[in-house]
């Protein structure tokens, strides 16, 4: 089966990021910091919260559920400084963009009872998946994270340009951004930087964007390999010149618009679904994070240098309905092997996910920028399915 471009051993592949300040994912940061309120109320809250942010304004809708309803009622006036904290903590206190000044419309309301019939579990039958839909993971040995360098190093950019804007290091750096990375393959392993594209909003009328590559240059050179670097490189800092009105107020956001940034820059194909503001029973964001963590661990495992696995599932419905693998003529046993391996290792129902990987917590909002995947497990339980624990389990059913 040919795959675009992973078939291939010489070419050039390019991923982008986008930061936390940039409008979409302002969005998804509210969406997410509104899930993780929610769950940390009650560990089974039902969310499904949208954001659209545009000048001095952000509108937060979709449906939430909780046992008590009074509480529920407490939640709805908590909405809007949930909004405004994570604003603030972006850094946005612009004119015609700031925490404390813009309107926060909330049109929150309570859960469809007739999505709830299909998931909710029932005396005669499981708790179904939120909705239908197709799930990827994908895992290579590219990285030490086990993730597609291009993707993986446009993050750690930006990441690490929010570092030193936020302490003060950067001061004349705004919060929206964006970096692209373009990596030439020899035999299938990145080994030469061709492009860097990074803008980034700034609060200096009189900064050139020869300025702004004096500034993020050395950043960008601390967080990839030196050896990368060659006379090939080609740098595109601010290539439009001045960026100064950003985020929300410069272009609207929306959460869920950036699903191959949260993902693998597309490295691997994507199932469609957007992950944020969404609790874990929506497969969605529980069966990709499942997805990636199974992937990740066949090639953990060994069995693989890299790894694309699928799932499917239908409303109402426990089980998947199909596991598909794809090792792209890596793999050390057959794929069908491994097919069957990852249904034996881990229960595959949407419960038997968020048990295994312990979602129903207020983990959320630190994936809303810099990707959900290839970031470091956190001991409270962040990104658990970063984990590599399953490798010798799977070792074990091939």
């Amino acid at each position: 089966m040919e795959h675009f471009p992973m078939s291939r051993q010489d070419y050039i592949f390019t991923s982008e990021s986008v930061s936390e300040g940039h409008p979409d994912k302002v969005c998804d940061r509210i969406s997410d910091a509104v899930l993780d309120a929610l769950l940390s109320e009650e560990p089974e809250a039902r969310v499904a919260c949208e954001t659209f942010a545009t000048t001095n304004r952000v509108v937060i809708g979709g449906e939430i559920g909780l046992s008590d309803p009074q509480k529920l009622a407490e939640y709805m006036d908590r909405i809007p400084q949930i909004a405004r904290d994570c604003i603030r903590d972006i850094g946005y206190e612009q004119d015609k963009f700031h925490w404390n000044t813009c309107e926060v419309q909330n049109y929150l309301h309570e859960q469809s009872a007739h999505i709830a019939q299909g998931v909710n579990a029932a005396e005669n039958k499981d708790e179904g998946a939120g909705d239908q839909g197709i799930m990827f993971g994908y895992a290579c040995t590219e990285t030490p994270d086990l993730m597609p360098a291009p993707i993986q190093y446009a993050h750690k950019i930006l990441r690490r340009l929010a570092e030193v804007r936020k302490s003060g290091a950067e001061p004349t750096l705004g919060p929206d951004a964006k970096s692209q990375v373009s990596l030439r393959y020899e035999g299938g392993k990145p080994v030469e930087l061709m492009q860097i594209v990074l803008s980034t909003q700034h609060t200096d009328e009189t900064q050139t964007s020869e300025d702004i590559r004096a500034i993020v240059e050395p950043y960008i050179r601390e967080e990839l390999p030196a050896e990368w670097f060659s006379a090939n490189t080609e740098w595109h800092v601010n290539p439009t010149g001045k960026f100064v009105i950003g985020g929300p107020d410069g272009d609207a956001g929306l959460t869920g618009r950036k699903i191959i940034v949260d993902t693998y820059g597309g490295a691997a194909p994507h199932g469609g679904g957007a992950f944020s503001g969404k609790d874990p029973t929506k497969v969605d964001r529980s069966a990709a994070y499942a997805a990636r963590y199974l992937a990740k661990n066949v090639v953990a495992a060994g069995l693989a240098e890299r790894c694309c696995l699928q799932l499917s599932y239908a409303i109402g419905v426990a089980k998947p309905l199909s596991i598909y693998v794809d090792t792209y003529g890596t793999g050390q046993v057959d794929e069908a092997a491994i097919e069957r391996a990852v249904g034996q290792v881990m229960d595959l129902t949407p419960r038997g996910i968020r048990q295994h990987l312990q979602l129903n917590k207020p983990i959320y909002q630190r994936t809303a920028a810099y990707g959900h995947f290839g970031r470091k497990p956190d001991a409270d339980g962040g990104f658990s399915w970063e984990q590599t624990d399953l490798a010798e389990a799977l070792k074990k059913a091939v």
